[in-house]
């Protein structure tokens, strides 16, 4: 599938230190994905796109740059990130399921000031395509460019903002957004429209196959005004994992002199001047794995512990819980459960990880946890 990645700081930082020169960047997760899990795809090679926030008299629209070349080998990427900073960034890399190979179909999409990306897919796609775009209303429908079920979703967004009564068009927001509980209302406004509309799915239509039509939904979704940032980790199902998704925040992203390429984020006080969320830490190092169980350990221990050994500095990041959002208010970071028919208030509550591996996805949990 795809993974993704936002920067949210008080300050601008240049963008080659976020997506080019980690140990672990997006650039590098597009070639080697440590958590994902199905290794028949182990490339995100379908294109990438970056967007950025550029100084207010330029305007309030996030700059846009996609590219059908692999991210590991557009020349242009390097180019652009060694000169260009932001204070707030989105980057993606796809492994195409919905849509062809175009510039079209490469995240971030966009819309006036709004920005919005998807790592996951639509359940029963097919099938609910025609619904969603009867219930939208002509702007909305009429502003999908590419072919993919997540420029659709962000249409659905757009849409629910609208029919809100906050017109994604307008000037009169730019300098303040439209507010971080706003858009969290929208983007549970979205996820609901989407579960009705696969649920709304015909009994004929879903026995066609033989095992039956796959209607679960993988929505990590993120999206931005240019002020708040919004994110999901979420599938619509009781007992499946989501894709992963981690977090981390502090006070300056440092360059450790000890190592080219290992980076960390340092704290020096309790508040963030920083935050980062994305599909996988940025900050993996290799450890020094065996390839048996030492004496006495059980084989979910030792799998545990290579994962352990593999994320290296895995306290800077923190795991956003499944079936959650993610909001970014300024620097301070607020997590909420989405309840709903799919919510399980268990702590406990152990998911399997086969449906996200099915797709290509990383998860969070041991790789023996999947079935």
């Amino acid at each position: 599938m795809t993974g993704q990645q936002v920067y949210k700081g008080k300050d601008e930082i240049l963008l080659s230190k976020l997506i080019l020169e980690p140990q672990h960047s997006i650039l590098t997760q597009s070639y080697d994905s440590r958590l994902r899990l199905d290794s028949r795809r182990p490339h995100n090679g379908d294109g990438f796109g970056l967007g950025y926030y550029t100084p207010p008299a330029l305007g309030p629209a996030p700059c846009i740059f996609t590219s059908t070349i692999p991210a590991w080998n557009c020349i242009n990427l390097l180019r652009l990130s060694s000169k260009t900073t932001s204070n707030l960034i989105f980057a993606h890399v796809r492994a195409t399921t919905e849509g062809a190979l175009s510039d079209s179909n490469c995240h971030p999409f966009h819309r006036n000031s709004l920005m919005f990306m998807h790592n996951g897919n639509i359940g029963g796609w097919r099938h609910v395509k025609r619904s969603l775009c009867m219930g939208l209303q002509e702007r909305w429908f009429s502003s999908v460019g590419g072919s993919t079920d997540s420029e659709w979703a962000f249409a659905v967004f757009l849409d629910a903002l609208d029919r809100m009564g906050y017109d994604p068009d307008s000037t009169s927001l730019n300098e303040t957004g439209f507010g971080h509980g706003v858009l969290r209302k929208v983007m549970l406004a979205t996820i609901k429209t989407i579960n009705r509309l696969i649920a709304e799915i015909p009994d004929k239509e879903r026995k066609e196959k033989e095992e039956g039509l796959d209607c679960r939904s993988l929505l990590n979704f993120a999206v931005t005004d240019g002020h708040s940032v919004v994110c999901t980790r979420y599938v619509s199902s009781m007992t499946d994992e989501a894709a992963s998704l981690y977090w981390s925040s502090g006070t300056s992203w440092q360059e450790d002199n000890s190592m080219k390429g290992r980076f960390r984020m340092e704290r020096r006080d309790k508040g963030a001047d920083i935050v980062l969320v994305a599909s996988e830490p940025l900050t993996f190092e290799r450890g020094e794995l065996t390839t048996k169980p030492p004496e006495g350990a059980s084989p979910r221990d030792f799998i545990a512990g290579i994962r352990e050994l593999t994320i290296g500095r895995i306290d800077d990041w923190v795991i956003v819980p499944t079936n959650s959002t993610l909001t970014i208010h300024k620097q301070a970071v607020m997590i909420h459960p989405i309840v709903d028919e799919y919510y399980n208030p268990n702590p406990s509550n152990i998911r399997s990880t086969g449906f996200a591996v099915s797709k290509g996805l990383e998860t969070t949990e041991e790789k023996e946890g999947a079935r």
